[in-house]
């Protein structure tokens, strides 16, 4: 005779396991959180660098890099869509912020493992979460390498720029052509099984990534603007800088969400034009900038697409 909770298809213990590392995970994630900003604060208030808070253009900074994330959601949704899986928007907002703190945990998988993961949940292939998951991370690379190769001043070339295409071009190609998609799999772990995508759902994908990058430059301009408005960059280096700092940390394996890597790209590229004490001041506040807007994301997103019974 089964019992009541077996009957039903439901297993306590196993729902009590899955609660109780959600929890852990949750706990883990505000601790690296905690942890990142409250170093960078730290390091931000201890600046010798006279800054001036000018609270309109930093706002408009915030609203600006939530607009990115948007677009990134809708990107995502783009993808999904090309493989036939629906996913309400309220959902994919709130999957995609939650999922977003996992960079914060050290190694690259959180977060991506993240989205494949809660999609599942809410209805979508398990194949097309986690290969979607891998689109994204090939389309994101592939369009923030091009607006970091032809912004930079460093990279003022000819053959930088058609390095740029190609890097665009051969990451549409990974997503749509079958044998290149096979190798993509075999890269991601050998056992996601990535179909082809649609030209119009990799272009459309890659508009919106390549959109959200300029997005994100023209936040930094604006964070720029509110706290050195006599030394912010300009547009194109604050766009190529902000992509290409943030495509190094996407690439440095132990530093969790890029930290310490991408602030350093930053002081790198913004040194020759605007000096080192503003182009430090400037790498902290940009990381103080995403880390308020991601947090503040996931808790806003967090009550989104709730299932009647209080599931998510």
């Amino acid at each position: 005779m089964k019992m009541p909770e077996q009957a039903n298809g439901r297993n306590p213990w196993r729902r009590g396991w899955v609660w109780a590392a959600q929890l852990i995970l949750a706990v883990l994630v505000g601790w690296s959180v905690w942890q990142s900003a409250s170093g960078n604060l730290a390091k931000f208030t201890s600046l010798e660098v006279p800054l001036e808070f000018r609270l309109q253009w930093i706002a408009l900074a915030a609203l600006l890099v939530w607009g990115t994330y948007f677009l990134l959601i809708v990107a995502w949704r783009t993808v999904l869509g090309g493989w036939h899986q629906h996913l309400p928007l309220r959902s994919a907002m709130r999957i995609w912020c939650v999922s977003n703190l996992g960079r914060y945990l050290p190694g690259k998988v959180w977060s991506v493992a993240g989205l494949a993961v809660l999609a599942r949940r809410e209805g979508v292939q398990g194949w097309a979460a986690a290969a979607a998951a891998l689109a994204m991370q090939a389309l994101s690379i592939g369009t923030g390498a091009g607006v970091a190769i032809a912004f930079l001043p460093q990279t003022d070339s000819p053959v930088l720029l058609v390095a740029a295409i190609a890097i665009a071009v051969l990451s549409v190609a990974a997503l749509t052509l079958k044998p290149m998609v096979r190798v993509l799999a075999r890269v991601a772990s050998g056992k996601i099984q990535i179909q082809p995508l649609p030209i119009g759902a990799v272009l459309a994908g890659a508009a919106a990534t390549l959109a959200a990058w300029l997005m994100y430059g023209l936040a930094f301009r604006f964070l720029a603007l509110g706290l050195l408005p006599n030394d912010a960059p300009s547009l194109p280096l604050a766009m190529g800088s902000f992509a290409g700092a943030y495509i190094v940390g996407l690439f440095a394996i132990f530093a969790p969400g890029g930290i310490g890597i991408r602030e350093g790209m930053l002081i790198v590229f913004l040194t020759p034009s605007i000096g080192g004490g503003a182009a430090l001041a400037l790498s902290i506040g940009s990381r103080l900038l995403l880390t308020f807007t991601e947090v503040t994301a996931a808790l806003v997103t967090v009550p989104l697409a709730r299932k009647r019974g209080g599931q998510a």
